[in-house]
């Protein structure tokens, strides 16, 4: 056996996150970026009268992809032993990474990380992949509400027994349910695109925020002001914060699992319905043509993909909370408890959503429903449903509201013995139709009792939502080429 499979892999990389996200949070990228940091850090400081030699930052640019990771974990070692051993891991690795940099472009060696410390590039690097990392995020939460809207637009008047408390209860249409699951999705969105709006870079900020380094190196803070602008327009942001101490404030990451927790939230919801949904055998997920539903009961369809997201939106609520833990502790200027959390928790928070809303577009894609049992549960529940309704045409028609009230009431219940008895449809409607004491006809009784006019405004309703909400927001996301051909349904 290799020693790769000796190792431990992670299961959010190994099964169930996309090579996109992960390629986001992998040592290979995060070392590039740093390396992008350095370039951009160096030529900033030239144009603003360092004395760097061209010649140095041309080569910077030329060795920026000659990396390799077993060299710098060689060199790691060596620092670790060597008179800087008294320095904090990060500092290593940091370190590694400059002297490896300086082997690659022995021109610029001299000034690499000018003026620089560690949370320069690994704090900034943070902040652009958790940019990047956002911005997928976004394009597969459109994917998802477009796999939904799809759902609702074909469903929208499609009457269902409407649920509360998973009792039965007064009538919606399929496609108004499906809203509700899109409507928590769409919440997300505008939590995503605010957190992405006011993302900032930390920039050059030196050891304690204060700048001072900078500021002799640069002789004066308009040119520090300048250099961080520029920092901030090479990697694409408006602007750095205001305010920093060694690091960015950690308020950034809490917000940011916040808006991810949400669409762990939303895709729980999403998924549990279509759970019990099943359960009862009125919508069914994706099934593959070979798929096993159990091992020891190979008859079973299994709502396997809803659980799957279900367990891995729970894992992704929970993160929320150390994000939390981590901001409030971070004493005065900085500490560095936050370190190696942060180097679990963020990159699990991104692959967790990724992987959520890989299932969540894969299971809207593909819901199956099964219109003749939802047609069976909605007339077995009509002697209850319609019991208002026909007390009130009856009383219109010139009967008793007392006697009439008793009749409906001891027919409601015969109903609905004889149905749990033999679990055949409804019998309610004949047997009011049967009593000369109740004076509507059959065709009235039909027609009070058609499902579409139980349903209220619900198809209306659905038709709003997508135009009003749902299709201004996907004009904003081509989401259709969004979608990896292998999840496609």
């Amino acid at each position: 056996m290799s020693n790769d499979r000796l190792r431990y892999l992670h299961p959010l990389i190994d099964r169930y996150a996309s090579e996109e996200m992960a390629d986001i949070f992998s040592p290979t990228h995060t070392a590039l970026i740093w390396r992008d940091l350095w370039i951009a850090l160096a030529e900033a400081e030239r144009e603003l009268g360092v004395e760097i030699p061209e010649s140095a930052l041309a080569e910077m640019k030329e060795a920026r992809d000659a990396l390799d990771l077993g060299r710098v974990a060689e060199l790691e070692a060596e620092l670790r032993h060597d008179v800087m051993a008294h320095v904090h891991h990060l500092r290593h690795d940091v370190m590694a990474h400059v002297h490896h940099f300086g082997e690659v472009a022995p021109a610029a060696r001299g000034y690499i990380h000018l003026g620089a410390t560690s949370a320069f590039v690994a704090d900034n690097a943070s902040l652009i992949q958790q940019r990047d990392a956002l911005r997928l995020v976004r394009d597969r939460l459109a994917v998802a509400v477009s796999a939904l809207s799809e759902f609702a637009r074909e469903h929208r008047d499609l009457p269902t027994l409407g649920y509360t408390h998973f009792q039965a209860a007064q009538p919606t249409t399929v496609g108004k349910r499906a809203c509700l699951w899109l409507q928590d999705f769409l919440f997300d969105l505008d939590q995503v695109d605010a957190a992405l709006c006011d993302l900032r870079l930390r920039g050059a900020r030196g050891t304690t925020g204060t700048e001072a380094t900078f500021q002799e190196l640069l002789g004066d803070g308009e040119r520090v002001d300048e250099l961080n602008r520029r920092l901030a327009e090479a990697f694409g942001f408006s602007g750095v914060y205001d305010v920093v101490g060694q690091i960015y404030p950690r308020k950034v990451d809490q917000r940011i699992l916040g808006a991810l927790s949400g669409i762990g939230s939303s895709a729980a919801r999403f998924g549990t319905d279509i759970r019990l949904l099943q359960g009862i055998g009125e919508l069914e997920e994706p099934f593959g043509s070979r798929q096993i539903g159990s091992s020891a009961m190979p008859y079973k369809r299994n709502p396997m993909r809803s659980e799957r997201m279900c367990a891995l939106a729970r894992h992704l609520c929970t993160l929320e909370l150390e994000a939390a833990w981590t901001a409030s502790v971070q004493w005065l200027e900085r500490t560095l408890d936050d370190s190696a959390s942060r180097r679990i928790v963020l990159p699990e928070a991104f692959l967790s959503a990724d992987a959520v809303l890989l299932i969540a577009q894969n299971v809207g894609s593909g819901l199956v429903v099964h219109s003749e049992i939802i047609r069976t549960r909605l007339e077995r529940e009509l002697p209850f449903l319609l019991a208002e309704s026909l007390l009130i045409a009856g009383v219109r028609a010139g009967g008793d509201r007392q006697d009439l009230h008793e009749r409906i009431r001891g027919h409601a219940m015969a109903a609905r013995e004889g149905a749990q008895a033999d679990s055949g449809p409804s019998d309610f409607l004949l047997r009011v139709e049967e009593d000369d004491q109740i004076p509507l006809s059959g065709e009235r009784l039909r027609e009070l009792a058609d499902p579409s006019r139980l349903t209220g405004r619900a198809t209306e309703q659905v038709d709003a939502f997508l135009a009003n909400r749902v299709e201004p927001t996907l004009k904003s996301a081509d989401a259709s080429n969004l979608v990896p051909a292998s999840l496609r349904v």
